[in-house]
């Protein structure tokens, strides 16, 4: 047999057992909270113009901005392969530097700090 066909068969065969899976063996026991539109912690029925925390999205934004820095940083071990690595650490070290003095600006400010 064709191994492309071999391959094409198998990899079929295997995704339709996967999905069967899939389906047949978790145990599906729902409770109001997985039932609940929201599982952040909000109220769905009350009102939309109660007061919420502001350090809640600060924090959810800081998580986001430090998530960037690791997909900015993701390409830095292929840097070594380039004719100037100087360059390619610079850059590194720029946003490594950005962000950190970002971080004790934060800090010394205050964002970080849930009780007052």
């Amino acid at each position: 047999m064709n191994p492309i066909i071999s391959v094409l068969i198998i990899t079929t065969t295997l995704s339709c057992v996967l999905i069967t899976v899939s389906f047949w063996l978790p145990q599906m026991n729902p409770d109001s909270e997985k039932l609940s539109p929201y599982e952040c912690g909000f109220d769905p029925l009350g009102s939309a113009r109660l007061p919420f925390s502001m350090r809640f999205f600060l924090v959810a934004i800081l998580f986001l901005l430090f998530d960037l820095e690791i997909a900015l940083l993701l390409p830095l071990p292929w840097g070594d392969q380039l004719p100037n690595t100087t360059n390619a650490f610079f850059w590194a070290m720029s946003i490594i530097i950005l962000l950190t003095l970002g971080l004790v600006y934060e800090w010394m400010q205050g964002g970080l700090e849930w009780a007052e």
